[in-house]
């Protein structure tokens, strides 16, 4: 790739290879600067957003961006079971700090790694690293030893002090095992419990400290994490069920039983609002929610939604989580004429702490707007990875289909599309081309050759057949027909006039 340039004139580059990407993605949206600028004050102040606009003009690159720029998530969120009634589990909220300390107080009780030859003898053998015969080391799983053939399995094992070793772990809550032995070592003027525990081909190691803390950490209540600290915070909802966007309980053919069944705090699952908190929900075509938006919106409002079972016949529909945090960034889209679908209240929610947008559907054709062109075209080949770079007379004729579409679609004389996903959809299938033909670059002819089978089938049809309506009238079978017999049997069966 040769050397970038920030402002250029297309003339004196030969390919997009050339052209700076801007490393801010609201900088990377092409024509939407309104959309921008307060997708930027969102994003700062944690404010939401209502786009309006036609699909492919950037609704869902300005809400990703909005989830890259605010910061990132500081709360995990975990359900813990409930000992006294457990179909009502509670919600825990761990902070960052808190998070980290408890990674770093399990990793102190995971013990010490060591070489089996490292280890005592007797525990190398009661472990099955080591022949009692020969002294040979093999992987536990191996019963016989493959130096001698003889038996590593050893009867008899415990020994004159196997009672007391089987007394002092359970102390610790543990038991011995071809798996995982407990034993002694003196420290000082005292005694102190050392475990060893089979690790694949190493040998863990705990002693009584770590055995403590171990102890210590599983006589708290369990808990499921259902939101990680580390997680995406972009969650796009477009299109969920009641249970993807609300959360639920699983269902338990045992009901939850002790001894048979999975505890109720194990089988709640978050919903979209859940896995959004502290970042981005996204819902493109939101009014096609339908009565769901009244949950959206409840949400909002509250900044805390329950999670209950959705199926009245399932064992999960007694179990319920109240007060699980839902505090997101909403960024809705919709077409203009689904603006009348979306629930008042909602809308005034969204005025209340946000912003209404109308994305532009065109810019004008000048020479600064055909430059965003062509940083839209290296930014689609980059983001495709695919593809080759294209050369600037093959570009021209991208810009060129950009200001057919907009008269076309927009009735938008000298002005270029930002329908432009459709355009991203032209530049990989001449890329596609260009590199089924071996070339280094994407030529005109990549291009043109594309614009003949990337055009909507729309104009196709009006191409071969003139109209909508001849195409439908040329596609009918005869069986199709309204004035077939086949018709008119399958409506009058009784009717012998064709008998």
């Amino acid at each position: 790739m040769g050397e970038s340039y920030i402002n250029f004139n297309p003339a004196d580059i030969p390919d997009t290879s050339f052209i700076d990407i801007p490393k801010n993605p609201l900088d990377r949206i092409i024509g939407q600067e309104e959309a921008v600028r307060y997708a930027s004050i969102a994003a700062k102040q944690r404010r939401n957003l209502l786009l309006v606009g036609p699909p492919g003009v950037g609704k869902s690159m300005i809400a990703q961006a909005i989830a890259l720029s605010i910061p990132r998530p500081r709360e995990e969120l975990r359900v813990v079971h409930n000992p006294i009634q457990p179909e009502r589990p509670f919600v825990e909220v761990k902070s960052y700090d808190e998070v980290k300390a408890e990674k770093l107080e399990a990793s102190a009780t995971e013990g010490v790694l060591i070489d089996p030859e490292s280890a005592p003898l007797h525990v190398a053998e009661r472990l099955g690293y080591r022949c009692q015969k020969c002294g040979h080391y093999s992987l536990p799983t191996e019963t016989v030893c493959p130096s001698c053939g003889a038996s590593k399995i050893q009867t008899g094992q415990a020994g004159p002090f196997g009672d007391v070793f089987n007394v002092l772990g359970a102390a610790f809550g543990v038991q011995n095992s071809n798996e995982r032995i407990s034993s002694t070592v003196k420290v000082g003027d005292r005694e102190e419990v050392i475990v060893y525990e089979r690790a694949g081909d190493k040998i863990r190691v705990l002693d009584q400290k770590t055995l403590e803390r171990k102890r210590k950490m599983e006589k708290k209540s369990p808990s499921k994490t259902i939101v990680p600290i580390d997680r995406n915070p972009f969650v796009l909802a477009t299109g969920a069920s009641e249970t993807e966007l609300l959360g639920d309980v699983r269902h338990d053919p045992y009901g939850g039983h002790p001894q048979l069944g999975t505890l109720p705090y194990e089988r709640v699952i978050a919903g979209a609002i859940h896995e959004a908190h502290e970042g981005v929900l996204f819902i493109d075509e939101i009014s096609h929610l339908g009565d769901l938006q009244r949950y959206i919106l409840t949400a909002m409002q509250e900044k805390v939604f329950p999670i209950s079972g959705r199926n009245p016949q399932s064992a999960g529909a007694s179990v319920r989580v109240d007060n699980v945090p839902c505090d997101f960034v909403l960024v809705a889209a919709c077409n203009v004429q689904d603006l009348q679908y979306i629930l008042s209240a909602l809308r005034s929610r969204i005025v209340g702490n946000g912003y209404e947008i109308l994305m532009k559907v065109s810019i004008p054709d000048n020479q600064e707007n055909r430059i965003k062109y062509l940083q839209f075209i290296a930014q689609e080949i980059a983001n495709d990875g695919k593809i080759p770079h294209m050369s600037m007379e093959a570009a021209d004729l991208i810009i060129q289909e950009g200001k057919r579409r907009a008269k076309l679609i927009d009735n938008r004389e000298n002005a270029l599309t930002l329908r432009l996903r459709e355009l991203g959809g032209l530049i990989r299938a001449s890329g596609d081309i260009a590199v089924f033909a071996g070339s280094k670059l994407i030529e005109p002819e990549h291009v043109k050759e594309a614009l003949e089978i990337y055009l909507p089938v729309e104009e196709k049809i009006r191409k071969v057949y003139g109209n909508f309506e001849a195409a439908v009238t040329s596609e009918y079978t005869i069986s199709q027909r309204g004035d077939s017999y086949y018709q008119y049997y399958n409506r009058f069966p009784d009717d012998e006039t064709y008998g």
